[in-house]
């Protein structure tokens, strides 16, 4: 405990009812801990130089609660449990027990209720998750408000580690260029079940409850269900892919979707500060979509090596250099032996957002001079045709990566 810390905060203003129980870590920089109705319940553990808590921040209300680098927006109440390098934009609840850890992004309202487990996860503003729930790698658009809003049911298990031994398995609800604009058609995941990663689940989609979702759903306004399997022993040979082309084809949707992110934090949400607090959320966010996006290109390189071993598994079992099989192998391979360079560019590219891109920044630069604090309430107030314009650029930016990759066999 470092008393002069905890002496100085409570000088501030800072609520702390019971000091004697709280940390605080050398390395906090006390000028980014707001006292404007802050309060430090008992068992609250502060550490890391880039934590920051803006006014309205409550943490540790129902059980002891570890902060480690996480930034917190007005409003944030995180009731209990262990929070790593995770951005909360504001007005967000975590129920106690929660296990966040390093890359996740939680814009406005986004809530938790208790027990649940994220890493590399991106929710985007009203998306709730029940309880028990471990939903790492996933990225959630969907709904309208705090009453039409994605949702993700109690005990449901997002499965992003596959039996090869990889992490190429990163899931989307929604997408970006569409649900940015706050208008969308909200997701519905049942509780009781899960997604076998990686897949795509389009707007207005609903899973039945107990249903394991394994191929993607990319027509909107469905119901998904996904029974259990019949009893069955057959073999299974480690380390062969039998599907590797519908693998690339999902992580360069997910990673492009990351890009077409990392433009709108970069020319619109940095918009939408109004001091020097909400200036480091905003870059906060701009550091975390690029943690997200080099962890999904790792994993997806990682797969790669993954395939070679496949073709070798395959080539001593008989299947020739000429088979479906493994001209398949061939194709990603080939693919993925550019993937550096194609991310590369990408990354460059977003530096000029296009004529689309220009005009849409231009027009949310000016209208947005007297809504700096209110950054959704702005967005739902676009008129159609300027959100059309947005989710044009958007979309551009996506359909230039995924081109880049797929080409003939996008779908």
């Amino acid at each position: 405990m470092n008393i002069k810390k905890i002496e100085a905060l409570l000088k501030k203003g800072v609520n702390i009812p019971n000091p004697s129980t709280v940390f605080i870590g050398d390395e906090v920089d006390l000028g980014r801990i707001s006292p404007d109705g802050v309060t430090l319940f008992s068992g609250t553990k502060l550490i890391g130089a880039q934590t920051l808590i803006m006014p309205g921040t409550v943490l540790g209300y129902e059980t002891p609660v570890t902060i480690e680098n996480c930034l917190m927006g007005p409003g944030t109440k995180l009731h209990g449990g262990y929070f790593q390098d995770t951005v909360f934009m504001g007005g967000n609840v975590f129920g106690s027990g929660g296990h966040v850890r390093k890359g996740c992004i939680l814009e406005e309202q986004a809530n938790a209720a208790h027990t649940v487990g994220l890493k590399q996860t991106i929710l985007f503003p009203f998306v709730t998750l029940g309880s028990l729930i471990n939903f790492c790698d996933c990225l959630m658009a969907g709904g309208t408000s705090r009453k039409d809003h994605s949702e993700v049911g109690s005990s449901f298990i997002h499965f992003n580690y596959t039996p090869n031994q990889d992490k190429a398995t990163a899931s989307m609800m929604g997408n970006v260029h569409q649900g940015v604009m706050l208008n969308q058609r909200p997701v519905f995941l049942g509780g009781q079940g899960g997604l076998v990663g990686p897949v795509r689940i389009a707007f207005g989609c609903i899973s039945a409850a107990g249903s394991i979702i394994r191929n993607s759903e990319l027509r909107c306004d469905r119901l998904i269900m996904g029974g259990t399997m019949s009893n069955a022993s057959i073999q299974w040979r480690p380390g062969i892919y039998t599907r590797p082309d519908r693998i690339l084809t999902e992580n360069v949707f997910y990673i492009s979707g990351l890009y077409a992110l990392k433009a709108w934090y970069h020319f619109i949400r940095t918009l939408f500060t109004w001091n020097g607090m909400s200036k480091a959320l905003v870059a906060g966010l701009l550091e975390n979509i690029d943690i997200c996006i080099q962890e999904r290109i790792k994993r997806l390189i990682d797969f790669g090596e993954k395939l070679k071993l496949s073709k070798q598994i395959l080539l001593q079992r008989g299947k020739g250099q000429g088979s479906q099989v493994v001209a398949v192998h061939d194709t990603v391979l080939e693919k993925l032996s550019q993937a550096s360079e194609r991310f590369d560019q990408a990354d460059n590219d977003l530096k000029t957002p296009g004529p689309d891109g220009e005009r849409f920044i231009q027009y949310i630069e000016i209208q947005s001079i007297h809504s700096k604090t209110d950054y959704i309430g702005f967005i739902r107030g676009l008129d159609e045709s300027i959100s059309i314009l947005g989710s044009t650029w958007l979309k551009s930016i996506e359909d230039r990566i995924v081109g880049a990759f797929l080409q003939e066999t996008r779908k």
